[in-house]
């Protein structure tokens, strides 16, 4: 019988310095996108086609350095560091730059007093920020941090964002020209986007959470509701609002009542009742999921005290399958989001609108002013219903 053959010996030192296989490719693609793609665009207006400009081109030698060390030092970083904390700061210390250079640029690009020049971020801005951002989201993960410290680092993010809208730094950059021309408007859109998004989910859980209780409770029920549910699932946004436009414009018709409470064949209406329904199915199988992983211990223990069924449900069966109800809760508010924008298609209004009249434009910035802030309010509302469901499941330990 032959000796085990020893594994090679590798030196602590020689395995710290291994580069980290997600860094090497974030600074791959960063280092191609920089000398490859425009960092902005300068336009004579908001239709033309933008004129590239490089980072070298536009920033004063200093700043262009200043930048490329920055971003020098962000990749050395991704590659050669295991520590997490440098990681992070290295990113962060990326993105600040990236930042300052495209506000700079539009500064720099913008003649003073003119209105009609605009200065868009180009194809290197874009790439480095999802690089950087990825970079960050990568270091975040692997110091885990609970879930008031993710809540206070998007705080934190958002502060740092409002401040630097506030005091003007993007103020010369093509998607900031377009929410100065739109800023009435973008606000009353962005309210109609929350307030779609949430009176849907809202109303949803009205019904769903009762649903979901007695496919729990008759188990016969579960194939044909959830069946059922799975069924509208399926059907396309934009189609299921179709759908709904002629019969509720015939109840309109039928009730002027109802057309009074603002029920039409277009607008908000068949979109909140599409949103609705698309709700029901995460919402009614996760109570039911969530329910059915409640101890028979618990039930029986809270029985033989002498607790009703309904304090029971209300008081242990419930409490205990929450963390499941507010997963689907979750997946149903960052689903609503995205697809309130499909709604301005058929006059539901929401952020959509810009996004949809940039495309029939040819104003990709306007694109911008509407798909930013989605993306934004998605990804708020999974990072805070992440941190609930995880502060509930550690009470429940």
């Amino acid at each position: 019988m032959s000796a085990p053959v020893a594994a090679p010996y590798v030196p602590a030192a020689a395995s710290r310095l291994r580069p980290d296989a997600l860094g090497v490719l974030l600074t791959a693609v960063g280092v191609l996108a920089l000398f490859g793609l425009p960092f902005v665009l300068f336009k004579a207006n908001r239709i033309l086609p933008g004129e590239p400009r490089s980072l070298l081109a536009v920033l004063p030698a200093a700043g262009a350095w200043g930048c490329g060390a920055a971003l020098l030092l962000a990749a050395l970083v991704a590659v050669l560091a295991r520590d997490a904390r440098l990681r992070l700061g290295g990113a962060l210390a990326g993105l600040v730059a990236l930042a300052l250079a495209v506000a700079a640029s539009g500064d720099i690009l913008t003649p003073p007093g003119n209105n009609v020049v605009r200065v868009a971020p180009g194809g290197a801005f874009w790439v480095l920020l999802l690089c950087l951002g990825l970079l960050a989201t990568d270091a975040i993960t692997r110091l885990r941090p609970g879930p008031l410290t993710r809540v206070l680092l998007l705080a934190g993010f958002f502060v740092v964002m409002g401040l630097s809208l506030a005091h003007g730094t993007f103020d010369h950059l093509s998607v900031m020209r377009e929410y100065a021309v739109n800023s009435e408007r973008f606000w009353r859109e962005l309210l109609r986007h929350v307030w779609l998004a949430l009176g849907s989910l809202g109303a949803a859980v009205l019904v769903a959470l009762p649903l979901g209780i007695l496919c729990h409770r008759v188990p016969r029920l579960r194939p044909g509701v959830l069946g059922t549910l799975n069924v509208i699932q399926t059907v396309p946004s934009i189609a299921l609002f179709g759908i709904l436009m002629a019969p509720l414009a015939a109840l309109a018709t039928a009730w002027p009542w109802a057309a009074a409470l603002g029920v039409h064949g277009i607008g908000a209406a068949p979109a909140a009742v599409a949103l609705f329904l698309y709700s029901l199915l995460p919402v009614v199988a996760n109570t039911a999921a969530g329910l059915g992983r409640v101890s028979r211990a618990a039930v029986e223990a809270a029985h033989g005290m002498g607790m009703t069924r309904w304090q029971v449900l209300s008081a242990v069966e419930l409490t205990l399958a929450l963390p499941v109800i507010l997963t689907g809760i979750r997946v149903v508010l960052v689903q609503n989001i995205g697809m309130v924008t499909v709604a301005a298609l058929i006059g539901g209004g929401g952020l959509g609108t810009f996004v949809f009249q940039g495309i029939g434009q040819t104003a990709m910035d306007l694109v911008l002013l509407g798909a930013i802030p989605i993306v934004a309010l998605a990804f708020t509302a999974a990072v805070l219903l992440d941190a609930l469901v995880e502060v509930l499941e550690r009470t429940k330990a």
